[in-house]
């Protein structure tokens, strides 16, 4: 029996350090797994799913207009053990789009507006100890008037897309109730290279019905572990009370300081213990000291020195995931912009993972932080109170880290302002003067929360700003400019810089946004405006840092955007997607994302070749391709299938060469002192069609760029005026295309992938002629109704079309078609057939004999013929 009875004492003695571990250590754990879901309001057809979570991530990018803005449920069972009925128990959601309210066991627990903070609900009264206990979370991102962001140029995915924590601890605790910080906040009153102090300022709670005695040890330790400062402070908090404490450190002197060259952090580590000295509660945050200011002539001062900021935007969303993405994937965002060699990164136009800016810290990149209060403001007390509420939750989750230099919030306040053709002049007056009251309010709240961080505000290239003085307001203002894009020229930028300095000497400035969009699939050998060729790109960034780099007073660049991301309205090339990334969505690197790196990282040897090996390569009447290579090495040698072609000089990061590329298989390798890079490209080159062997032959009508059309793995080729032995129109004009626009219509085209195509084409064009030889083809016309639909009016495409009139909309367009005078179409209407701006594909078998190659006659009828591509496929 005695063996026995020890079992049982030894077993309740388990039990009992169980349920005093319990009551005295904090606990946290992620909750994801195991969530049902339905979008049904009767709450069944429930699925299973886990967190992070959208319902948007295929809808925001289908053919048909919209996506689902509105409400989601969520449900899931917790069991809770009797054990833990002494701690505190909460909910924290780390990011819902965009309000949601809460119950537990059918309780209501609360409501949070505002889909990029992290928000914590007290549920302790509501749990069932021992049981299981139901969470239910209903979710809205519709749209709101009184909770911004607006409306704007991002999708507005719905869901819990960050994760959700369940936090049990003990009832003295650091607070969990000052806007989902973590109850302390960490200030340097002074830093210099000589010494540095810290200041520690902790909010702790005592749930007990009794007062509690507690002793707080708080201490610093460098990048190797050693404890360096440490203080102590014994404290006796009331019952159901909040205690604030300052805890001041001795001085440290000649301390490492914190740069994006030399990202040195110490740590701070917090311990909360019982009277006993058993730990109740244990947290920590990097330290790092560093100081920043700005300066009207000498930019931004990092550390007592100017320091230029070149770095991206950066919006949270992924290919394939719509927001709800994997920390993994977020994180190599991070690491692929550092890689890139930027110095500093915004985080637009919300707040992100707070993971991402603890990688900043450890990185080494400076960080602009703000809210969404984005194009238009709301003039109600609930959006002001939003809003405030917002920039609070935003300065206290975000205070402690260092990488954080700059807390905005707002963007392009005036955007939809400016553009407004509904209000009358008196509304558009009130409007200017509540939305700088908001601004004030929040300009002043910013200062007085975060007095050691620069504000800051976003403005687009209109002169509203300087009229109301709202530019006047923040610390630094971010000039968001599309000189070359959707106003002006390239070189128009620093005309407007130093207009900017002259007339406004005592304000510092940046350029927060810029950029063109580009597509890898189009490229051109001349780049023009909106044509959406990565040559393009290239040509205006390159500019653009040129610009910037020369000129002291600006503080910086951040190219708009780091990576492409989705907006759904948005037409382009690839539907759905806003295609300004130095990255696309899939974050395979565009090739001015290698620019960049060419020149800003000078750490890791670069050798790229600005060509895709998978996109077959064709040279029509050209002996030979211009081909950009980059590098942040001086000198390279140049080979083409083995031998050497020539031996070029980079110059800020980039050098041109002519390939004499040959009909076939080509090999192209470029050597440096350390390295080499090899590409191997298949090329079609041809100066006479008639004599040329190929599998596919495609035509981009009405266009001056090439296309690459994936699934038919054929790059269409520019158009061109007719030449013997050759292609090209006789007739016929480029349709919506000026000098300023070479995009043609910026609609989604439904019921293709091939934008690039469809979007361009010829107008008025009768007669079509291709040299081709002799044999079978199966040849492939593609149409699209330029004039149907799609009138939504592109507010962020300022190069857009008005909105069609009802008359215009109507307007026939009636044709037949005919192929070697075979009439394939009789009465070709698409505007009758087609509800919307369809991709329309006509195929034909044709024999071609007698050396008459291929013709293609369009016979108006009424109005006038388009046509947008061709291609053609040898059969025999």
């Amino acid at each position: 029996m005695k063996p026995h009875i020890t079992y049982q004492i030894r077993n309740l003695l388990i039990l009992f350090c169980v349920a005093f571990s319990y009551q005295l250590s904090a606990q946290k754990s992620i909750i994801n797994s195991g969530w049902q879901f339905t979008l049904d309001t009767t709450k069944t057809n429930w699925q299973t799913i886990n967190i992070p979570h959208t319902w948007n991530k295929n809808d925001a990018f289908d053919d048909d207009p919209g996506y689902l803005r509105g409400l989601g449920f969520y449900q899931k069972q917790v069991y809770v053990p009797i054990e833990k009925k002494e701690l505190i128990h909460y909910l924290r959601f780390k990011g819902v789009n965009q309000e949601a309210n809460v119950y537990v066991n059918g309780h209501f627990v609360g409501n949070h507006k505002g889909g990029y903070t992290a928000f914590n609900f007290n549920i302790t009264e509501f749990l069932k100890f021992g049981d299981y206990n139901l969470i239910e979370v209903k979710v809205d991102n519709s749209y709101n008037a009184n909770i911004p962001p607006l409306d704007i140029d991002f999708t507005i995915y719905g869901g819990i897309y960050r994760d959700v924590e369940w936090i049990a601890v003990p009832k003295q605790h650091l607070t969990l109730n000052d806007f989902a910080s973590e109850g302390f906040y960490v200030d340097y009153p002074n830093v210099s290279k000589e010494k540095a102090s810290v200041e520690v300022t902790v909010f702790l709670d005592n749930f007990d019905v009794k007062s509690a005695t507690n002793q707080l040890e708080l201490s610093i330790s460098d990048a190797d572990g050693k404890i360096i400062r440490t203080e102590t402070k014994k404290i006796k908090i009331n019952a159901n009370t909040t205690e604030k404490l300052k805890i001041h450190f001795p001085e440290i002197r000649n301390p490492n300081l914190w740069s994006p060259e030399h990202p040195y952090l110490y740590q701070l580590q917090i311990l909360l213990k019982d009277k006993n000295g058993t730990i109740l509660e244990e947290k920590s945050s990097h330290v790092a000291f560093r100081w920043v200011s700005v300066d009207p002539n000498k930019g931004l001062i990092l550390n007592g020195e100017p320091y230029k900021l070149i770095g991206v935007n950066r919006h949270q969303d992924y290919e394939g995931y719509g927001s709800a993405v994997p920390m993994q994937l977020q994180e190599n965002d991070i690491y692929l912009i550092k890689n890139m060699g930027s110095n500093v990164i915004r985080f637009a136009h919300y707040p992100q993972a707070q993971e991402l800016y603890k990688l900043c810290d450890e990185l080494g990149l400076l960080v602009w932080s703000e809210i969404p209060v984005v194009n238009k403001v709301t003039n109600t007390p609930e959006f002001f109170e939003t809003s405030l509420t917002m920039q609070e939750e935003h300065l206290k989750q975000y205070y402690n880290f260092p990488s954080v230099v700059m807390f905005g919030y707002m963007n392009e306040i005036f955007l939809r302002l400016v553009f407004d053709r509904t209000s009358t002049d008196q509304e558009k007056e009130d409007a200017k003067v509540y939305s700088y009251e908001l601004a004030k309010q929040l300009e002043d709240f910013t200062r007085k929360m975060a007095p050691n961080r620069l504000t800051v505000m976003a403005l687009h290239f209109n002169e509203v700003y300087n009229d109301t003085k709202i530019a006047d307001l923040s610390m630094l203002i971010g000039w968001n400019l599309y000189f070359g894009w959707y106003n002006d020229t390239i070189p128009d930028l620093g005309i407007f810089l130093d207009d900017q300095h002259k007339r406004f000497p005592n304000r510092s400035i940046m350029v927060s946004e810029y950029g063109p969009g580009a597509d890898v699939n189009i490229s051109s050998t001349t780049p023009k405006k909106y044509d959406y060729t990565q040559e393009y790109q290239l040509i205006l960034h390159k500019s653009y840092y040129d610009q910037v780099m020369a000129r002291d007073f600006v503080v910086g660049m951040t190219a708009w955007n780091f990576a492409d991301f989705g907006s759904e309205f948005r037409g382009e090339t690839i539907p759905h997607v806003n295609q300004k990334g130095l990255v696309q969505y899939n974050r395979e690197p565009k090739d001015v994302y290698y620019w960049y790196k060419s020149v800003l990282n000078t750490k890791e040897p670069l050798l790229h070749i600005a060509l895709n090996p998978e996109h077959p390569l064709s040279l029509i009447d050209e002996d030979q391709r211009t081909v950009s290579i980059f590098s942040n090495e001086k000198k390279a040698e140049v080979f083409l299938n083995g031998e050497l072609i020539d031996a070029i000089t980079f110059i800020d990061g980039l050098a041109t060469v002519d390939i004499p590329f040959i009909n076939g298989k080509n090999e192209l390798k470029v050597t440096s002192d350390s390295q080499e890079e090899t590409k191997t490209l298949q090329v079609f080159k041809s100066n006479n069609l008639k004599t040329s062997h190929f599998k596919r032959f495609g035509i981009n009508l009405g266009s001056h760029f090439s296309f690459y059309d994936k699934e038919n793995d054929v790059t269409f080729v520019p158009d061109r005026p007719y030449s013997e032995n050759l292609y090209g129109h006789f007739d016929g004009t480029p349709y919506n295309i000026t000098k300023d626009k070479n995009q043609g219509i910026p609609n989604n085209i439904k019921n293709t992938e091939k934008e690039g195509i469809f979007q361009t084409m010829l107008e008025g064009c009768t007669s079509y002629k291709v040299d081709v030889p002799d044999g079978q083809y199966q040849v492939t016309l593609f149409f699209v109704e330029p004039q149907i639909k799609s009138n939504i009016e592109m507010i962020f495409n300022l190069t857009a079309e008005k909105a069609l009139s009802n008359e215009d909309s109507k307007r026939q367009r009636v044709f037949d078609v005919f192929i070697n005078d075979n009439l394939i179409e009789s009465r070709f209407n698409m505007a009758k057939t087609f509800p919307d701006k369809y991709g329309v594909t006509l195929t034909s078998i044709v024999n071609i004999r007698n050396n008459e190659g291929l013709s293609i006659n369009l016979k108006p009828i009424e109005g006038k013929t388009v046509l947008s591509g061709v291609l053609i496929e040898k059969k025999d």
